[in-house]
């Protein structure tokens, strides 16, 4: 090669690298504020508000629950109640006002309020909320008119793409972050269809409901959760629930008011290496059928206990958790197939789909309210509780003569960080609970010996039972 073609041949790379980084340069916003600015007058600050009783007993005793001793002293028990209020976000989806938020931001709420461009102030009500995908449709309470955003394919999107959040974090409205999206398809336990978005993009308390923007300025996903050891805050690691599957929900509890997805009728488990080396898989795949629900679509299609589903209506099933959200999607009615693996051979079934909200299983998992004016504020731990009822034992499928207390509420700034909403409390420091009050009794006792560290026995939400230290401050 002479020295001609040699300096042609440097030029043509350098141009090449120069021109590969100028384009990608092109891809990095100089600024967010134009398109934010566009942005803002389509979310929404929510606050809600919900009563809470507390009560207190004046002995440092407790009667035992049926004794006629209980009703003499229930007098001189002090209860008071208190408002308590919470901060959330969401976006408006049309013009005449309807919003999309996180279920969880506006459950048990009594009154909700949405603020928009920061100064407006309107009342909202529940037009239908999903507790599954934590999703929720409210309703100004206008006849003004509002600046609605779209929702983008959040297929489409890939991990790199650059994301802004706008919402409410500590009551701070109007704020925005940015950031990446940092991984797709993650599934935390927060809800039976996970599949959320991961970004970066700085999301706190108070950002829940929020959307989470493309460049385009269109929902890509909608902030839900975030993960903050110790309290501590936005670390970067935060979860949107995707737009395509929550756009489909959304548009159900507009049309419905409630959701309508598809059933198979099975219980699942994970088929792990063992099982797939039992069963002759050539790798660890699919759902293995753990039961089936009588005269569910499953039973009446002839599927069995013990078989593994591998493919469902054309879409191969890699984990467990692929086959619940691949059916929920599914229309209700839609006759689907199923690829099974069954005595080491491959067959199929044909199954009609039912609807997830009528079968007898939707009924007992579904959760009933619970009274609001039962619950006791515990402020030593900075929580609230309640007395745990026999629906709860039914409903959760716990041993029958389990008693205890349900965490309603835990506080910033609480010492049960690894606790959760909805645990049930059983025992403190070994002693059996048997409701709110002796609770409180009990734990106000056990602080006043000057106790450093609490021990508790508890069921999460997954009724998996569990010992736990609480350091005292």
């Amino acid at each position: 090669m002479n020295c001609k073609k040699k300096i042609n041949l440097i030029l043509i790379v350098i141009l090449i690298t120069f021109h590969n980084s100028l384009a990608f340069s092109q891809t990095i916003p100089s600024s967010f504020a134009d398109l934010a600015e566009k942005l803002m007058p389509s979310v929404v600050n929510i606050s809600t508000t919900q009563t809470i009783k507390t009560s207190s007993n004046p002995f440092p005793f407790e009667f035992p629950p049926g004794s006629p001793l209980e009703d003499m002293f229930k007098e001189f028990n002090k209860s008071t109640e208190r408002k308590a209020t919470a901060l959330g976000s969401g976006f408006i989806i049309d013009k005449k006002g309807i919003i999309v938020t996180n279920n969880h931001v506006i459950q048990g709420a009594e009154d909700i309020f949405v603020s928009v461009n920061g100064s407006e102030e309107y009342k909202a009500k529940v037009i239908g909320k999903d507790p599954y995908m934590d999703l929720a449709v409210l309703q100004i309470v206008s006849n003004n008119k509002f600046i609605p955003v779209a929702f983008g394919d959040s297929d489409k999107a890939r991990v790199g793409d650059w994301v802004i959040a706008i919402g409410n974090p500590f009551g701070f409205g109007g704020t925005v972050t940015s950031g990446i999206i940092s991984a797709r398809n993650r599934d935390i336990g927060l809800t039976r269809y996970d599949d959320l978005i991961q970004t970066d993009a700085s999301i706190n308390q108070g950002n829940s409901g929020g959307p989470l923007f493309n460049l385009n300025g269109e929902v890509v996903g909608i902030n839900t959760a975030i993960i903050a050891p110790g309290s501590s805050g936005s670390i970067g690691i935060g979860f949107a629930i995707p737009s395509n599957p929550a756009s489909k929900v959304i548009n159900q509890l507009l049309k419905y008011g409630e959701t309508k997805r598809g059933w198979l009728g099975v219980r699942i488990q994970q088929v792990t290496q063992e099982i797939a080396d039992v069963e002759k898989l050539k790798k660890a795949e699919g759902a293995l059928v753990a039961s089936v629900s009588e005269k569910s679509p499953a039973d009446k299609a002839g599927i069995k206990a013990g078989d593994i589903i591998l493919e469902f209506n054309g879409k191969k099933i890699d984990t467990m958790r692929t086959l619940p959200k691949l059916v929920a999607q599914t229309e209700v009615g839609k006759r689907v197939i199923l690829k099974i693996w069954r005595n080491q051979k491959l067959i199929s079934k044909k199954v009609l789909l039912g609807r997830l909200e009528s079968s007898e299983e939707f009924k007992v998992e579904t959760k009933i309210e619970p009274d609001k004016s039962k619950y006791v504020k515990v402020e030593s731990l900075k929580i609230s509780v309640r007395d745990l009822s026999k629906e709860d034992i039914a409903e959760r499928k716990l041993p029958k003569k389990t008693n205890g207390v349900v965490v309603t509420e835990i506080l910033q700034g609480s010492p049960l960080v690894v606790v959760s909403v909805n645990d049930i409390i059983v025992e403190l420091q070994k002693k059996k609970i048997a409701n709110s009050n002796q609770f409180s009794n009990l734990l106000k006792d056990i602080i006043n010996k000057g106790a450093k560290t609490l021990y508790l026995a508890i069921y999460n939400s997954k009724n998996q039972r569990s010992y736990i230290t609480v350091k005292l401050k």
